[in-house]
């Protein structure tokens, strides 16, 4: 606990001028200033005045403190040569609550793409794409817009590019969500294509779009449903398993066991978006059997790693709620 006298010198009020060098002020602060009211709406009790290239802070000491070090890093971010997004301040905020530099976290490029620069936006994130580049098979679990298939997808383009590895395999299991398709018509390709279509989508976000057929026709990209997995050896590939909260653990097995040499599996999922019809997930039941395997890491995103709209990660806080709450009133039945 903070003596009284830290307590007053903390919320002591305080006045911090300084020079912004090496960016332009439209850059910090935004067009129309939106960088800049975000700024404020980060720190309501500090006022933020900018004239020239000169910054003056007034407020409580710590808050002082904390919007100047943003500010800083937002300046190094800039000068890196990163347009900044409102949402982007407001992550950096947070992560400097964590003791962590938006800089070592933000500026980490993976993969550019059509003048877009795809890079881990949360220290979740980060670790996440640290421990592919460490670990053989990477488990990302995480609720829906954490990024952890798109990051997967990023980081198996630029294997391939670099010559790491010969090809990328990308499957997922055949399951609807909640719905059943029926009867499909046309090719195999045009009945498994409602399955494997975020994954097409991922990879004409990274690569040029008339070089895919030649890449799949090749054998360089393959996309397949899971099934087409079973007998197989997978040896210099970047194999990733999507949407694995709907596999079986027999699926699973059968999937992890197709590991061959040279190569990196990720396997990502969802575990509170089961659409399995009946039994237990096989991701459930990897994070039970293989958290201890060496080799293996298991990544766990959160609301905080959520980068779609900011209404992305209320909903699924709301919905966690609800699942904790459901479950304890559930052993509460169970246990009388």
């Amino acid at each position: 606990m903070p003596s009284s006298s830290q307590e007053s010198s903390a919320s002591k009020a305080r006045t911090e001028k300084f020079q912004v060098v090496g960016v332009p002020m439209v850059s910090l602060f935004g067009t129309e200033d939106k960088l800049l009211k975000t700024l404020e709406q980060t720190f309501p009790d500090v006022e933020v005045h900018a004239r020239g290239n000169e910054v003056v802070l007034s407020g409580p000491g710590a808050q002082v403190t904390e919007a100047k070090n943003l500010i800083e890093e937002m300046v190094a971010l800039i000068a890196n040569g990163q347009d900044l997004a409102p949402q982007d301040l407001t992550r950096s905020a947070k992560m400097l609550e964590g003791e962590s530099r938006p800089t070592d976290v933000l500026s980490q490029s993976i993969l550019s793409s059509r003048g877009k620069s795809i890079r881990p936006k949360t220290l979740g994130q980060k670790k996440y794409v640290d421990a592919i580049d460490k670990a053989t098979i990477v488990f990302g679990i995480g609720p829906a817009g954490t990024g952890k298939t798109y990051l997967a997808m990023a980081k198996a383009v630029q294997a391939l590019q670099r010559k790491e590895v010969s090809r990328i395999i990308l499957t997922r299991p055949a399951v609807e969500a909640g719905e059943r398709l029926g009867f499909l018509p046309g090719t195999l390709n045009d009945k498994i294509d409602p399955y494997l279509r975020p994954l097409f989508d991922a990879l004409h976000e990274m690569l040029e779009p008339e070089s895919i057929p030649k890449l799949m026709a090749a054998g360089t990209i393959e996309v397949a449903p899971l099934a087409y997995m079973r007998g197989r050896t997978l040896n210099d590939s970047f194999i990733i398993l999507d949407e694995a909260q709907n596999t079986t653990p027999e699926q699973m097995k059968m999937f992890l066991t197709r590991l061959g040499f040279n190569s990196k599996m990720i396997v990502t999922g969802d575990i509170t978006q089961i659409d399995l019809p009946t039994g237990s997930s096989g991701l459930r039941t990897a994070v039970d059997v293989l958290s201890k395997v060496e080799g293996m890491h298991f990544a766990t995103l959160t609301s905080e790693d959520v980068v779609r709209h900011s209404l992305v990660a209320k909903i699924v806080d709301a919905y966690t709620k609800y699942e904790d709450i459901k479950n304890s009133k559930h052993s509460k039945k169970e246990s009388k």
